[in-house]
């Protein structure tokens, strides 16, 4: 496992592919499933910090299945454009849109959250979701997302976290080292058994190398001001936002 994390670090792109070909029809059940349904209400925190904006456009990174950019059609009046680096996620999240009956209100791109296909300021506000782990300079990517939003829109992000209190830490360690492996087995098939092996010694090395308050940091350092933070399900997860710097 110390392998596919060192290869998730240096091959970022290909090995997110990989891991998550298998995933797209089955991952947002199962993503609620074994995080006992935190990861939606997550989800729900990061877009309830861009509503009350209004925005009229909004880039969802790393969008996946289209989870974020369905809240985001249902909570605002915007036009939402999603962009994930996978085909096969944005398949499902096509079908997920259609069946939703939002095909009108958001736009599927595939590409890469390091490298836009979007001019400057293109965006009223922006979520990008579980994508830090998956680039190779956390820093330039943020600078990345930060140039294709407005001066003063919104910009949120959710990720994983480490439980900073010894217990939980503990807990989550036995949680993401042995349960979730073996549930996502039991669920998913093998597949999900390697999803649940990698992600948590992935968490765990990705704030060896870049703490929260670096990640708190390389926001301000990449033009976002006012950036703020809310820790989600004692740790685990980490809700980050702030707005794009004039």
């Amino acid at each position: 496992m110390s392998r596919s994390v060192s290869a998730s670090r240096r091959q970022p792109n290909q090995f997110a592919l990989r891991l998550f070909a298998p995933l797209p029809q089955r991952y947002d059940l199962l993503a609620a499933i074994l995080s006992f349904g935190q990861d939606a209400r997550w989800r729900a925190t990061m877009v309830d910090t861009l509503i009350s904006s209004h925005p009229h456009t909004v880039a969802d990174i790393a969008c996946g299945p289209c989870a974020v950019s369905k809240r985001l059609a249902k909570k605002t009046e915007a036009r939402i454009v999603g962009l994930d680096l996978s085909a096969d996620m944005l398949k499902q999240g096509e079908l997920n849109v259609r069946r939703a009956d939002l095909a009108e209100r958001i736009t599927l791109v595939q590409g890469r959250g390091e490298q836009l296909p979007f001019a400057d300021a293109s965006f009223d506000a922006m979520t990008f979701t579980y994508l830090l782990r998956y680039v190779a300079d956390p820093q330039a990517a943020l600078v990345e997302l930060a140039r294709v939003v407005k001066p003063g829109g919104r910009i949120a992000s959710l990720e994983f976290a480490v439980p900073e209190n010894r217990g939980w830490r503990w807990s989550w360690w036995l949680y993401t080292r042995l349960v979730l492996p073996v549930a996502g087995y039991a669920l998913g098939g093998r597949a999900w058994w390697d999803v649940g092996r990698f992600l948590g010694p992935s968490i765990s090395a990705h704030y060896k190398s870049y703490p929260l308050n670096w990640t708190l940091t390389a926001w301000r350092d990449a033009g976002i001001e006012h950036v703020e933070y809310r820790t989600m399900s004692l740790g685990g997860g980490v809700v980050i936002w702030g707005y794009r710097s004039a």
